[in-house]
């Protein structure tokens, strides 16, 4: 028998999460989890709804008890849920009381080391305590900053326990199997199918490589690391990445030159005086392939950039241009495609007189950019990334992008955008006295 195949409905609103249960589960579905940020939303009737739609599955109740062992299990148990998890960084007494509920009312316990330096001596012991399974998690937040899902502690863990480890933590058609390999027996997938367009199709694919133990491609769901953050930052747009980074804005005022063009790429720093355009034009001949030419000039004209200066960017294979002053030459640049961004538009150029510096920390918009930070560029303008910041901006940006998609295909099917982000639900609730 393959891997138990279990769904993470890590929805807020029980109707969207019934929804795409409705879809994924006829697909190849085992188990079907009640996710903690649907279970913190709408409580354990949760649970009991999805006991009720599907009374021949399991359901797991992903409660995170972490203190009250006791009551919060026997709650879970008494809502229909077949198993629950606990936090292997709770307190020895809170796990074990939690399996001593479990044991009293048929309700499996699964123990999740999320969080935990060291897992193997609690694991070791867990089976003699009668745990369930063991979750091995690689959090939300720890796979946007690109790390790997956990494969090698899989490994280890399956040499210390005959418990089932279940793998939970962004997996996908690609790297399902891979968790099947390394000792997994439970497959926890969520984003990859919650927010497929197609949530049926998603999980076929799941089920088809989790038995079959060979990969099926999949361009969303992964997370890039930082090999492939240039591939996600094209994907992306910035306004996905402003939503992402807590609504924060692009560079106030650095316009598309070249309409359509996209830009992403880490940046080679120009700063010059108004109209100089002497280190605008070397800094073409330091610039690696792929990077983003950087120019501050004080955000006011002459020009320091051109249709001349644009051809020899193109030869160098530079990724695009963002200036904080003056551009000229427009109809040329947008002739030839060249992703171009600047704050002033003007026929004039200045003269060069060879002021300024390349490689520096500069200012565009009134942000400091220091070389190697990113930058991202579309028609609704530049967003800034610190080279520090860029894989996980990306891979946040794309987890906006892939929730967005699964809400636009919920628009099409005839539900409203206030609908679907239940918006009078979620309106602040606090007063205002």
């Amino acid at each position: 028998m393959g891997a138990t195949l279990q769904l993470a409905l890590d929805f807020l609103d029980l109707e969207r999460a019934l929804r795409v249960a409705d879809l994924a589960v006829p697909s190849g579905v085992d188990w079907i989890e009640a996710g903690t940020p649907l279970i913190k939303s709408e409580g354990l009737d949760a649970v009991r709804a999805l006991r009720e739609r599907f009374p021949e599955k399991k359901i797991v109740a992903d409660m995170k008890t972490a203190d009250a062992g006791r009551v919060e299990m026997e709650a879970a148990a008494k809502a229909g849920a077949d198993y629950a998890i606990v936090l292997g960084v709770a307190s020895e007494s809170t796990v074990r009381e939690a399996i001593e509920v479990g044991r009293n009312f048929g309700l499996g316990i699964g123990v999740d080391i999320l969080g935990m330096a060291d897992p193997e001596p609690l694991v070791r012991r867990l089976g003699d305590w009668g745990a369930a399974f063991v979750a091995v998690h690689c959090p939300i937040d720890v796979q946007m900053t690109g790390e790997a899902a956990g494969f090698d502690l899989l490994s280890r863990l399956a040499k210390v326990t005959d418990l089932p480890l279940a793998a939970a933590g962004g997996l996908t058609s690609e790297t399902a199997p891979r968790a099947v390999a390394a000792g997994a027996a439970i497959v926890v997938v969520g984003g990859a199918i919650i927010k497929a367009n197609d949530p049926a199709r998603a999980t076929a694919d799941i089920r088809r490589a989790i038995d079959s133990g060979k990969a099926v491609r999949t361009d969303l769901f992964r997370r890039a690391g930082a090999d492939e953050v240039r591939e996600v930052l094209l994907r992306v747009s910035t306004s996905n990445l402003s939503d992402a980074w807590h609504h924060r804005p692009c560079l106030e005022g650095l316009a598309a030159i070249t309409p359509g063009a996209k830009l992403a790429g880490p940046v080679l720093t120009v700063r010059t005086a108004p109209g100089d355009f002497a280190k605008s034009v070397e800094a073409i001949d330091r610039a690696e392939p792929g990077q983003v030419i950087a120019i501050d000039a004080g955000g006011v004209g002459p020009a320091i950039w051109g249709e001349l200066a644009t051809e020899s960017a193109l030869q160098k294979k530079v990724a695009g241009v963002v200036i904080d002053g003056g551009i000229r030459d427009v109809e040329e640049i947008r002739r030839l495609g060249f992703p171009a961004f600047a704050r002033v538009v003007c026929s004039h150029a200045g003269y060069p007189k060879g002021l300024g510096e390349i490689g520096g920390p500069i200012r565009l918009a009134g942000q400091e950019v220091q070389p190697g930070d990113w930058l991202v560029g579309d028609a609704d303008g530049v967003m800034h990334l610190p080279r520090e910041r860029a894989v996980e901006l990306a891979n946040r940006a794309q987890d906006v992008l892939e929730a967005e998609n699964r809400m636009r295909t919920e628009i099409r099917e005839g539900r409203t955008l206030s609908q679907v982000a239940y918006l009078e639900k979620w309106e602040t609730k606090r007063g205002r006295g």
